[in-house]
Formats: C-alpha cells, structure tokens, sequence
C-alpha cells in the first residue's frame, strides 16, 4: 500500500476514528484503525464491535492494500503535522511509514487479517432527517439513560414512529426510572417499516451519532437493518448496533390529570438551582420547593456544609405545597430546553410532576419526588 492524500482530509477521518476505537484494551485489536487505499481512495475503519464507522476520503494511489494501526497514535502524528500532502506507505512487516518534506515516522501495525470483519448492511430504506433535529432530539433524551448495567434495557433511547393524521412522528423516549424525557418531531419522508414496532438506541451510540451530526449541515441519511442502525453522510457510514430486549411501557410513567400548575422563567430556576444544590446533600442531591401564591422557596441543607435558601416569582394560584427532588434531574432537563418560560405541573408531594415548555407538548419530562 502506498498513496499521497491531504492532511486536513486524513485527520477528519482519523479525528472520528479514535472517537470510536475501543479504550479499555478488553480487546487490544480494537484500539486500531484499519485503512485500506483502492482505486476509489482511501477507506478508514474503526469498531469497539457496538459502534462502527467507515468512511472514504480521496487520495492518490500509487499501490492499493490496507493495513491497521494505532488509531491514537497515528492521530496525534497527523495532528501536528502541518498542512500538505501526506504519503503513506505499508512496509513488508505492517509497519506504516509516513512522509512528509523531511519528516518520517514508521508506526508499528499489524496484519489486517486481524482485524474483525466489519458489518455490511444491504437496505435501501433510508429516510432524511436534519441534522439540527436528530441532534436536538438526541440532547432532550440522553441526559435520562439509565447508567445502571443490570437494567441493560434501559441503557438506551427509545426510537418509534407514531402514526397520525397529519403523518408520521418520530418519538424518542430515555427513562432511568426517576426522570423520563420524551420529545416528538414530525418527519416528512415515509418512515422505514422496522422502526413501527420501536428500537433502543445505546448511549455510546447516540454520543457518536450526536459528534458527527454536530459536525455536518443539511440532512443524513437513517435506517434500521436488523439489530444495527445506520447513518450515512455522503462517504461516512456508522453503524450501531441496536440493544435487544422490550422497552418498557413508558406511557405509564407519565402522570395524567395533575391538578396544579406553574409557569416559572427557565433561567431563573436554573441559575437558582445551581446556587442551592451547592449545599445540599453530595448523593442525593436533595431541594425542596416550598410553592405558595407567586412565589417559590428553594432550600437545601446539608449537616456538613450548612444550608440555602432562596425565593423566586413563578405564576401560581394554587394551595400552598412542598414538594422534594433531586435537583441534577432538574437541572439536566432546564438546561436541554431552550424556552424562556417552563410549565410545571403536580399535585402533592408524593406524585411525579410533568414538565415541559410553555405551550410546547412535543417535548415532556418527568420527574419524580424524594423525601427530604
């Protein structure tokens, strides 16, 4: 194998790559990245076996073949590289052999025949969705995944299309069994068939799915294969791969018929919040709101640290009420929404309360209380 390509195309390639590689050397092969020149170019390939990515950059080949290598490595070299063509060259013990002007750095690599079969997928249903809207779809729900290894089914986001009158919704719903977050957007291409009966999307995944969108305009490209979801950008291709197992029947978690209710500026919660959460309780995280007509108490007290207290205007003209919660849940929800005004809704201090923008339904969080 040998080429020349570009430096800024080859460090986009590679930047994404090690995102993906595995870290904890449970599998040594998998902190590599195997790259393969053609005739169409050189192909990069990284996989921890969950996740995988391809993608093709062009570049001149004077010799095809493929070898693997340090994916870090190999990124930090490019990286301080400046910019120009970069020439690759495999040598006759997998060593890779990089070139520029007076600059040459030979990597160790090993055989690609060690490194594992990447997955291929056959389908043509893909449909379009913007990048902005995955992206914020991903940010309203991820925050709620449940972290808790045993719950496996839980490890993930929940992906289905409603249909309805007006056509198809996407809905994606994460629920940790403290908090849930669930947001709808319409979608308006026809919504592949396997995505009816509901996926879960793992965490690692939507982290990867959410840095590429991040990095792109326009649209990609999605689709549902078996047990693996794919998204594709003109050359660049990840796939996930999906977790088995039956969600659970989120639609009861979300109370119904909360007789109070208020509004109460986001930022003003938020920025309050992050005051008095400092002083409260290092696991639980515990505030109370004390709710009376126009205004709201939110204290903390920690024995070891001492206590806070402070008071904010919301729009309520109901009973006076305290209520208890665990102020990181709150403040993971505020700070994905992006609305002045916050609905808030309950009704005593031992059922859940519904949360969402002002007038805005298509995004719902849950919370549920603690005792303080």
């Amino acid at each position: 194998m040998k080429l020349t390509v570009e430096k800024k195309d080859l460090l986009n390639v590679i930047s994404r790559a090690q995102n993906i590689v595995e870290k904890r050397n449970t599998m040594p092969i998998l902190v590599n990245v195997l790259l393969e020149a053609s005739g169409q170019g050189l192909r990069g390939f990284a996989t921890d076996l969950e996740v995988s990515l391809t993608d093709e950059i062009a570049a001149a080949i004077h010799a095809p073949g493929k070898v693997a290598v340090n994916a870090k490595s190999l990124f930090e070299i490019i990286k301080e590289l400046p910019d120009g063509k970069i020439e690759l060259e495999r040598k006759d013990n997998n060593w890779l052999k990089i070139t520029q002007n007076r600059a040459v750095f030979n990597i160790v690599g090993i055989s690609p025949d060690e490194y594992p079969v990447f997955p291929l997928f056959t389908t043509q249903e893909f449909i379009k969705i913007e990048c902005a809207a995955f992206a914020e779809m991903i940010e309203k729900t991820i925050f709620a995944v449940s972290t808790d290894e045993t719950r496996y089914h839980l490890n993930g986001v929940f992906l289905e299309v409603r249909a309805g009158n007006d056509g198809a919704t996407y809905r994606m719903v994460a629920t940790d069994g403290h908090r849930l977050s669930m947001v709808d957007r319409k979608i308006p291409d026809a919504p592949p068939r396997s995505a009816n009966q509901g996926v879960i999307m793992p965490r690692k995944g939507l982290h990867e799915i959410r840095k590429l969108l991040e990095a792109l305009d326009g649209t990609v490209e999605i689709a549902i294969e078996g047990a693996q979801l794919v998204v594709r950008h003109a050359t660049t291709v990840l796939m996930v791969r999906l977790i088995e197992g039956k969600y659970p029947n989120y639609q009861q978690l979300i109370p119904q018929g909360l007789k109070e209710h208020f509004l109460v500026q986001r930022e003003a919660l938020l920025s309050s919040l992050k005051r008095v959460s400092l002083l409260s309780n290092s696991k639980s995280k515990g505030v109370t709101f004390a709710l009376s007509q126009g205004k709201m108490e939110i204290t903390s007290n920690n024995p070891d640290l001492g206590d806070a207290k402070e008071e904010i205007e919301v729009d309520y003209k109901g009973k006076d009420l305290r209520i208890g919660f665990n102020a990181r849940y709150f403040l993971d929800l505020l700070m994905s929404m992006h609305d002045d005004v916050v609905r808030i809704e309950l009704n005593d201090q031992l059922s859940p309360c519904l949360v969402h923008p002002n007038e805005d339904f298509s995004y719902t969080c849950v919370v549920m209380p603690m005792r303080i």
